[in-house]
């Protein structure tokens, strides 16, 4: 066994105690409820990190995080069901929608928190930037804000239907349960310049490690989500330097694998077209992701670049040998993990009673 291989069945070993520890803690939570905080069909994993993430004045409230939190205030209605409910109609309908959740989530976690600030709709805000312009699923959240506002009005908070609607959407594509904790309250402000420090896929490995940092994120944790490109395609636009003109060279990124440049040169001629981000299985959840970038079908720039830096190298290298369902399980603990960031609760925030808009008594 080389000095590669060494390091990255190190990593294995790690992230496998990791996923068993997380397991455990969870079984234990869910032993002590004796009941189940999700009644749909839908894989039972409840894979999870343990709550220590969260800050210390969080963990003081009773209002967050739980899994259960909305048993005691919807106590005559499941919420979870009906959120998934909604998301299987919209997904049968486009199964395409499955993984614009994941990254609408993803992109309102990253700017001021899991606040669900990505929805307001109003001049100037995050989602009228010109980086959000790609992005989708925002009337599925409006479908399933206003039947939950019929079944249990000003209750529910977008934040957390977006944070649900994120997962069964995955799980509906093949990726593993993973338990949310409910909670959040949706944010008040919304601004379209802060968007811009979301990644878009052009940065160098140290730039997105900052970043995951300032979200208190880990190299593991920026490894394990950018495998999210398992699933769903991005703009042609964002590919062209790549395969046409290489940091100013005129010529393509060598790292490319030949024959997938080929194909990606005839796909992307024009920017307007689309790419799938996973070359085998690109509508389906699993760890192939991590198996292309060994291939040289890595489409980004920062997706190849995850296996030719030497802190994140091992990491994508024992993600690859592993089973997808395995994967799927480390996913779901670091995207609990994610729906944390910098979540408002209390009176911070508020329950929006339509996703796009501040309550009224907000101004």
């Amino acid at each position: 066994m080389n000095y590669s291989s060494s390091i990255s069945f190190f990593f294995f070993i790690i992230l496998l105690v990791q996923l068993i520890s997380i397991s455990s803690a969870t079984y234990n939570e869910q032993d002590q409820n004796k009941k189940s905080p999700l009644d749909v069909d839908l894989p039972v994993g409840d894979i999870g990190l343990d709550d220590s993430f969260a800050s210390s004045e969080i963990l003081q409230s009773d209002e967050w995080p739980s899994s259960s939190y909305y048993h005691r205030r919807c106590p005559n209605k499941n919420v979870e069901k009906i959120i998934n409910k909604k998301v299987k109609e919209w997904v049968d309908k486009d199964y395409k929608i499955a993984p614009s959740l994941l990254r609408l989530h993803y992109h309102d976690c990253a700017v001021r928190g899991c606040d669900g600030s990505i929805l307001l709709n109003n001049e100037g805000s995050e989602r009228r930037a010109n980086v959000s312009k790609t992005l989708r699923g925002f009337e599925m959240i409006d479908d399933i804000k206003a039947e939950l506002e019929k079944e249990c009005p000003e209750t529910v908070s977008c934040a957390d239907i977006l944070a649900a609607a994120a997962r069964d959407a995955t799980v509906l594509l093949g990726g593993e349960y993973w338990d949310v904790p409910f909670g959040r309250k949706d944010g008040r402000v919304s601004i379209g310049k802060e968007a811009d420090i979301v990644p878009m896929g052009h940065d160098n490995v140290t730039t997105l490690l900052e970043f995951f940092q300032s979200m208190g994120l880990e190299v593991s944790d920026l490894v394990i989500l950018s495998g999210a490109h398992t699933i769903g395609r991005t703009s042609c636009a964002q590919v062209q330097d790549r395969i046409y003109n290489y940091k100013g060279t005129g010529k393509p990124d060598p790292s490319i694998n030949e024959k997938y440049l080929n194909f990606l040169q005839r796909r992307c001629r024009w920017a307007s077209e689309d790419a799938e981000l996973d070359a085998e299985t690109p509508w389906k959840f699993d760890n192939m992701y991590y198996k292309n970038l060994q291939n040289g079908l890595g489409l980004l720039p920062t997706d190849q670049l995850l296996l030719s830096d030497k802190r994140t190298e091992p990491i994508a290298k024992a993600l690859a040998s592993m089973p997808s369902f395995l994967y799927g399980q480390i996913f779901g603990a670091s995207m609990k993990k994610f729906g944390k960031v910098n979540v408002l609760s209390g009176d911070e925030g508020e329950i929006r009673t339509n996703c796009n808009f501040v309550n009224s008594h907000s101004y």
